[in-house]
């Protein structure tokens, strides 16, 4: 029997580390001798942020990972209650006494405690860490319930100067024009019929001209997201497209 137990668990400890092994980015500090901000790419909308002994996470849910595994969170951000953003038992799995946790009010109401921000609202979570809210939403006629305004949160995130916009669930919308030339890495969701479309992610970035584009919160749906097409659509604009595996 112990022989037994031994050969299932070298069966399986493979597919285990397999499925916990998530691509990473390391972005060099804008400030001299600053340190690295380290982007682990987890599934679908889920992000980790590690910066200075500091982690955050951006709508952790276990159906991507077994957080039970991953480093115990400073901070979570919560963009809106849809099934694959927020997701009790992952923040119960990640959570320490200190933990700050950010949401909208739909999430807050559920989990009773944290902190609710509105849209356009601001949070110092530490010394190097600032989350500012912002609208997501969808547009296109038809698809307002999907997401409609002035409920559900993108964050620009603000890392010891570096600004990283992960703009949630939401279509290309007017309020990014105040983003204009102000964001270093943005992280546009682009699967329909819930987000944006391709066109909308090269208007998105034409508008906004962030440093670093990452596709996110791509496929998972009955369209399937031409994600690849970005590189040539956006081959003549200056700016820095990177597709990690978040499927």
């Amino acid at each position: 029997m112990k022989l037994l137990r031994l050969l299932i668990l070298l069966i399986l400890t493979p597919i285990i580390m397999n499925a916990q092994q998530f691509e990473k980015d390391t972005i060099k500090s804008k400030k001299r001798n600053g340190q690295d901000i380290h982007i682990t790419f987890i599934k679908h909308g889920s992000l980790m942020f590690e910066y200075a002994g500091q982690v955050l996470y951006v709508d952790p849910v276990c159906e991507y990972c077994d957080f039970d595994t991953m480093p115990k969170a400073d901070y979570i951000l919560v963009t809106h209650d849809h099934y694959d953003h927020f997701d009790l038992k992952a923040i119960k799995a990640l959570k320490k006494p200190s933990t700050k946790i950010v949401a909208n009010q739909l999430v807050i109401d559920v989990l009773r405690e944290g902190v609710a921000l509105e849209n356009n609202q601001e949070i110092s979570l530490s010394q190097t860490i600032h989350v500012l809210s912002f609208p997501a939403y969808n547009t296109t006629k038809g698809r307002e319930k999907f997401h409609p305004k002035k409920i559900n949160n993108g964050y620009v995130i603000t890392i010891d100067g570096t600004k990283i916009y992960v703009a949630g669930d939401t279509e290309f919308i007017k309020e990014m024009k105040k983003l204009k030339d102000k964001i270093d890495i943005a992280f546009l969701p682009v699967n329909q019929p819930y987000t944006m479309s391709v066109e909308q992610a090269e208007e998105a970035v034409k508008t906004i001209k962030p440093k670093i584009f990452y596709p996110y919160h791509y496929g998972q749906t009955e369209q399937v997201t031409p994600i690849n097409d970005l590189q040539q659509i956006l081959q003549d604009f200056p700016v820095e497209i990177r597709i990690r595996d978040l499927e």
